[in-house]
């Protein structure tokens, strides 16, 4: 797999919506196991989301629960977080990750992807 580029991240303030885009190029996409993942400066990564290749195998950390969804396209090859209800806690870098679906993956461990995008900053003020 190639690396996954990321867009659609950007301003808004607290209660607003962001849809996060992520395409990852390679023949083994519908196989893969996909995640997003922020960090925010000073802090470590942390977890957000991830999707497997089967329907109903999408798994969110509990920060984010009820609030972000995650969605794949296989046919274009992209991997889709909406955002909505954001905080200013939510404030930080997202990347997208991938890899095919590790010991691990649905435990949301950065460990379990090996193939990571540069990361789109998302900013919500107060």
């Amino acid at each position: 797999q190639e690396q996954p580029v990321e867009s659609g991240g950007g301003s808004v303030q607290a209660g607003g919506s962001l849809r996060l885009s992520c395409v990852a190029s390679g023949d083994s996409f519908d196989t893969s196991c996909m995640g997003w993942f922020r960090q925010s400066p000073g802090n470590e990564r942390e977890s957000v989301a991830a999707i497997g290749y089967a329907a109903g195998s999408e798994y969110y950390d509990a920060d984010v629960k009820g609030r972000f969804t995650i969605s794949r396209d296989n046919a274009k090859n992209r991997l889709y977080l909406e955002m909505n209800n954001l905080k200013p806690e939510d404030s930080a870098m997202y990347y997208c990750a991938a890899d095919s679906c590790r010991q691990g993956w649905w435990l949301l461990r950065p460990v379990a992807f090996r193939n990571w995008g540069q990361g789109t900053q998302v900013t919500v003020s107060s």
